[in-house]
């Protein structure tokens, strides 16, 4: 799985090709590279790109760290706890960004996303390796909104469909050489740099952003947060403390464990609930179900990621290198169908796409699970990674350009936070229910332990399926 979904994949989404009025199309301008567009653009593009690759080299070289650190019964929380720290810097950005404007959350983002890669390439043992991963999480949270803010503030709407398409484009590249790559620096350089590379980049991308974005100020309305994010904050705290608790209590047995789990299910629900707009939890019609169908097909399509190079290097044998190569092909899989939404007419429903994409990834999940069994070729596994990933191709871009066409200017901050935080706190809440169950089983049976979790993967895609036909969109809105 990658990093954290609210900040990687989210940003490889294409637009859906809409057409601009005669008036729109006479003001904006032909090229994103436009003079006035260019060192944003290659800036963005460049972090994405950087971003497409810290998070498939990191899941390929997971394995062999947490079998370098002696830290297998952590595995899920090395990926979850940076998608629950993620959660902060998320709320963080939303208001912060409406409030005073997009750069500072974008430029701390950057520097606290560096801090965390660096204490986890020099981690001594895996809890530091996850603290370092909560930090790079929290960074990573603030990246993703403000980048979201920045598309929304900086680029008529034309030249929005275009920016998302060349975030889509951004991730082919990493994608193709990425987990090879990581998977090469495992083999003969050490795992270590495949977390310590990634921050020289990283400060050459804030760079080119950010002199572009120092006139970016508040949006009008948009400065009134005050008592209403210190109390946003604190509830993303309590939902962070909440999801490294179900982590924590999945590790444990007996009576420790339901005294662990229970109180954490619980603190979940209500922050969440406080978070996320209104009825999204219940998937209302309109932005509330924008929301949780983001958060359902992450979390389905990420739990049954963050286990491929597990399942593939140990029940089959293969190097972190062909392991990471089932990575690469979903990921291209991913922006061909970014690339493919993004060109395709808007007359289509959006849920004919969203119930499309849940199929393919409910498809992908099932081809996945096959491979527990020795006898399944690994073809099927592959081809049906490379479905699961067009299926998040059409999933993406059409619930993300709704949650921009849906806002308001000076509430674009706060919802693009509200989409991620779907993204992340399902993720996490399925990575953290699905790694307690791979943890308790995995003595028992290897085979029932992957299944398990594979099956709580298919069952969300199942329900994305389901849900998608309540989005409900007029065509002003489009």
């Amino acid at each position: 799985m990658n990093d954290a979904s609210a900040l990687e994949r989210p940003l490889a989404d294409a637009g859906l090709g809409l057409a601009p009025t005669h008036d729109e199309a006479a003001a904006v301008p032909e090229s994103l590279y436009a003079p006035r567009y260019r060192s944003l653009t290659i800036g963005a593009v460049a972090l994405v790109a950087l971003v497409a690759f810290e998070a498939l080299a990191v899941t390929t070289a997971m394995p062999t760290v947490a079998r370098t650190l002696d830290g297998l019964a952590l595995y899920a929380l090395a990926f979850g706890g940076t998608l629950a720290a993620s959660v902060v810097g998320m709320v963080a950005a939303g208001r912060w960004a409406d409030a005073r404007g997009p750069v500072a959350p974008l430029r701390q983002g950057i520097v606290w996303f560096a801090l965390g890669l660096i204490a986890a390439g020099l981690a001594p043992s895996m809890g530091w390796l996850i603290a370092g991963r909560v930090i790079q999480g929290f960074g990573g949270g603030l990246i993703s909104v403000a980048l979201y803010v920045v598309v929304g503030r900086v680029y008529p709407p034309q030249l929005r469909v275009r920016i998302f398409a060349a975030f889509a484009a951004a991730w082919v590249v990493p994608a193709v050489v990425g987990p090879a790559i990581s998977g090469a620096i495992v083999e003969h350089a050490g795992w270590r740099w495949v977390f310590l590379s990634v921050p020289i980049v990283a400060v050459l991308a804030a760079w080119l952003v950010l002199p572009s974005l120092r006139k970016l100020g508040p949006t009008a309305g948009g400065a009134d947060a005050g008592n209403d994010q210190r109390t946003r904050l604190l509830w993303a705290l309590l939902t962070t403390a909440s999801l490294l608790a179900l982590h924590y209590g999945g590790q444990q047995r007996g009576w420790l464990a339901w005294a662990v789990l229970v109180p954490a299910l619980a603190a979940l629900a209500l922050a969440a609930s406080r978070l996320l707009p209104r009825g999204a939890l219940r998937a209302a019609r309109g932005l509330p179900t924008v929301v949780s169908l983001r958060g359902i097909g992450a979390g389905a399509f990420f739990l049954t990621e963050a286990y491929i190079p597990l399942l593939l290097s140990q029940e089959r044998g293969l190097s972190p290198t062909w392991a990471g190569l089932v990575l690469t092909l979903g990921a291209v899989g991913w922006s061909s169908g970014s690339w493919y939404r993004g060109r395709t007419a808007v007359a289509a429903a959006p849920q004919r796409f969203l119930q499309a994409g849940m199929a393919m990834v409910a498809l992908g999940v099932i081809a996945i699970a096959a491979l527990v069994w020795t006898q399944a070729p690994l073809a099927l596994g592959v081809a049906g990674w490379i479905v699961a990933g067009l299926g998040m191709g059409l999933i993406y871009p059409t619930l993300s350009v709704l949650m921009l066409e849906l806002s308001p200017p000076e509430q674009q901050g706060v919802n693009s936070s509200a989409l991620h935080l779907g993204d992340a706190i399902f993720t996490a809440t399925a990575l953290a229910v699905g790694g307690s169950l791979f943890a308790a089983l995995m003595t028992h049976s290897h085979t029932l332990a992957y299944l398990c979790g594979f099956g709580i993967a298919l069952g969300l895609a199942l329900l994305g399926l389901v849900l998608a036909a309540r989005v409900r969109v007029t065509r002003a809105a489009l």
